[in-house]
């Protein structure tokens, strides 16, 4: 069974600078989906340094339900515009606006963080016919765009676990805007794992940290490196008790698979 993820609080990062630990790795779980294909930057990784490398996913999203959704009150036909940051967000909201028999109107306005998130919404809707608006990367850029349409009705889908800037921006701004959640971050089941006895974790969300003492309440790290990717799962890692050996991104390596691989370079150094 699947449980609720909440928020952590966060702690100053912490990266290990003990030498002791530097210990060659030669196995490392990556807590997210196995990538499509060989085409992979872990799959490169594995190869060059003889590694095996697993995939599971620690977190999964759970769209709410219509009657959840009523809960909060919310009239959907109240906005002119809706805001998603995912396909999660689109999955949930076309989902619920089903199940309540809510046709869309055609005049109904889309802001979506990204290009794929807006080609994402042809599953739904016929989008030539539509007045869709993106940006290209990030909520910064979809802000931007947003500032030119101050008078829209904004409904902003998404999870309990959200980040703050575009909330902020939309209050600070005056804009009119409600937020709803539409799905929930929850610890994925882990249960058919006897355990996770690894060379390397890596970490990509606090949720996921949160997932592992969800499945393992009792996991000792011991000589198990962690890795994580971003200040906030780092963050949440320390919180954790547990000891940060390899943080991404860095200056010279912007991914997870190049934090672990110059983490390998100086085990492998200092072992020589």
């Amino acid at each position: 069974m699947s449980k609720e993820i909440t928020p952590v609080n966060t702690t100053t990062v912490q990266v290990n600078t003990d030498s002791s630990r530097f210990k060659k790795v030669q196995s490392i779980l990556i807590t997210q989906p196995k990538p499509e294909g060989d085409k992979s930057p872990y799959h490169d990784l594995a190869k060059k340094y003889n590694l095996t490398i697993d995939f599971r996913a620690f977190i999964q999203v759970e769209g709410l339900t219509a009657k959840d959704f009523r809960k909060q009150k919310i009239n959907i036909l109240d906005h002119t515009a809706i805001i998603f940051t995912s396909k999660n967000a689109v999955d949930s909201f076309f989902k619920i606006a089903a199940e309540l028999k809510i046709e869309m109107p055609a005049e109904m306005k889309y802001f979506c963080v990204t290009e794929q998130t807006a080609n994402y919404l042809q599953k739904y809707i016929v989008i030539r016919k539509r007045k869709i608006f993106s940006g290209t990367k990030t909520a910064q850029e979809l802000i931007e765009i947003m500032k030119k349409h101050k008078t829209e009705k904004y409904l902003y889908p998404c999870s309990d676990i959200r980040k703050d800037d575009i909330p902020q921006f939309m209050a600070k701004n005056s804009f009119t805007f409600t937020e709803s959640i539409m799905y929930k971050t929850v610890a994925s089941d882990l249960s058919d794992l006897k355990e996770v006895k690894y060379d390397v974790l890596a970490f990509f969300s606090p949720s996921g940290v949160q997932s592992l003492f969800t499945n393992f309440p009792d996991f000792v790290q011991e000589g198990t490196r962690i890795a994580a990717f971003g200040t906030t799962t780092a963050k949440a890692a320390v919180e954790a008790g547990l000891i940060l050996d390899i943080l991404a991104p860095q200056p010279n390596a912007p991914s997870m698979t190049g934090a672990i691989e110059l983490y390998i370079k100086q085990v492998d150094g200092d072992n020589k």
